[in-house]
């Protein structure tokens, strides 16, 4: 299998571009302004060549992004495509602005990452929150139901959009297609946070994606699970049922006027491999992760996520049977250079991609056995992330209370307030309070047994969760 990246240019205008820019370097009197000087701050900038006099001329005469996008629309069966150098951060709050105007309501899926709460504060948006089904035997989402998403429309039938996120942060996968067939019913669009899934629809291992399944609008990562840089996003829509001249004005409004190049062309470069090359690297990661599971499996206590209903390439642990702590068990395999994305006192998540092999993988099984079975300790009852199970109650909209005057309270005193912040557990970032909501008696439990068990609670404006944010 080719690894020259050379072997893609053809297919990858921005690849070819970033690629030739390097073949004959310009004398630039253009920003950036470390002129392509690596001997200033060293190699740390090695690579960064703009969009603008860099991947193409100022004016974009060239047009390598508006033709890297149409590839990327064609591959996934969309009808328009906009790269993002913010990631799905960006691309989320892009398309909350395209949906509808200030006070007007979306079903929300609560599980969603904190970018799409925050895009509902910047387009002025009202949630009507849907929750997931959880199992009970892990604690951990599976998708949202149709029927929940329908009785929501039915009871707010002025809703503009269905939100949802899926895959879920731990791999689960719920029913797309049913949750389409849902918001069409209504005559309003589904949009789906992919941010995990960009490698779906590309192997018959693996699930079909958003589109394939009738969502209109994907918001997916192509560094999560693609070889692209850090960053690397997509938004790809059908336009059925949402306005394409909004779109373009939702990403422009919220995006950097001086995007990466090496970002854009890292996504073009990925798009390309995927659709040459995917079936088969996908294949050979699937079929590691089969072997990593069924190893997984031998040990005794330890839940392995797996099922129709999981993505194969995430590897999901639930440890509370064995006993092991979970943050003990993730300073083994930091001590052993492997690093996974998410580890708590019960929940442990590996990311599995393309681009890791037998040997990588097989390393990382090698030390969770060890470390398991040296940590291992009696059975305990599984807690589940917070984020799952506090259910919200909403007082004012969200973009109201963020804008609101506000103060800083003692956390025990702000039981009953309205919450002027959004406060979630890092990863996977999905909010367990957010701006407008009650702070109940409920948040404030779940918030500290999260740090407890050494996750780390993020974007509070006090960190140690001593005080909290409320509207004055």
């Amino acid at each position: 299998m080719p690894t020259d990246p050379r072997a893609l240019r053809g297919d990858a205008p921005l690849l070819d571009a970033w690629l030739r820019f390097h073949e004959d370097a310009p004398t630039p009197f253009t920003i950036p302004g470390h002129k392509q000087r690596h001997d200033l701050v060293g190699d740390v900038v090695a690579g960064d060549v703009p969009l603008y006099a860099g991947l193409d001329t100022m004016k974009l005469t060239a047009g390598v992004l508006a033709g890297a996008e149409a590839r990327a629309a064609r591959l996934w069966g969309a009808d328009v495509c906009r790269f993002s150098t913010g990631g799905a951060t960006h691309a989320n709050q892009a398309v909350a602005l395209a949906l509808a105007g200030d006070g007007d309501r979306v079903v929300v899926s609560r599980t969603l990452h904190r970018s799409m709460l925050l895009g509902l504060v910047l387009a002025g948006l009202t949630p009507v929150w849907v929750r997931p089904e959880v199992d009970t035997t892990t604690g951990l989402p599976l998708g949202v139901a149709p029927a929940t998403v329908r009785a929501a429309l039915h009871t707010h039938p002025d809703a503009r959009a269905v939100v949802v996120g899926d895959p879920s942060y731990v791999g689960t996968v719920g029913d797309v297609a049913g949750l389409a067939e849902a918001a069409h019913e209504h005559d309003v669009p589904l949009v789906v946070d992919a941010a995990w899934a960009a490698h779906f629809g590309f192997h018959p291992a693996l699930p079909r994606h958003a589109l394939q399944l009738g969502a209109d609008v994907v918001v997916t990562s192509a560094h999560k699970t693609l070889p692209a840089w850090s960053q690397a996003a997509l938004v790809l829509a059908r336009l059925d049922r949402v306005d394409a001249a909004r779109l373009d004005a939702g990403v422009e409004a919220t995006a950097t006027t001086s995007p990466a190049g090496a970002v854009l062309a890292s996504t073009d470069a990925a798009r390309a491999l995927l659709a040459r090359d995917g079936e088969h690297l996908l294949g050979e990661a699937v079929a590691v992760v089969r072997r990593a599971r069924e190893r997984l499996r031998q040990v005794p206590g330890l839940a392995v996520l797996d099922g129709e209903a999981v993505d194969p390439l995430k590897l999901t642990l639930v440890l509370a049977g064995t006993g092991a702590d979970g943050n003990a068990v993730e300073q083994d395999l930091l001590a052993a250079g492997l690093p996974v994305e998410s580890a708590d006192r019960d929940v442990l998540v590996a990311v599995v991609s393309l681009a890791d092999t037998g040997a990588s993988v097989g390393a990382l099984v090698d030390v969770l056995v060890r470390s398991l079975e040296r940590r291992r300790g009696p059975a305990r009852p599984v807690a589940g992330p917070a984020a799952y199970r506090v259910e919200p109650v909403q007082a004012v909209s969200p973009r109201e209370a963020f804008f609101a005057a506000s103060e800083p309270v003692d956390v025990a005193a702000s039981v009953g307030r309205t919450s002027a912040e959004l406060v979630a557990p890092y990863p996977p970032g999905i909010p367990v309070l957010a701006p407008g909501e009650t702070v109940t008696a409920e948040v404030v439990d779940a918030l500290r047994q999260a740090r407890a068990a050494g996750v780390r609670v993020a974007y509070a404006a006090d960190p140690s969760l001593a005080t909290l944010r409320v509207v004055r």
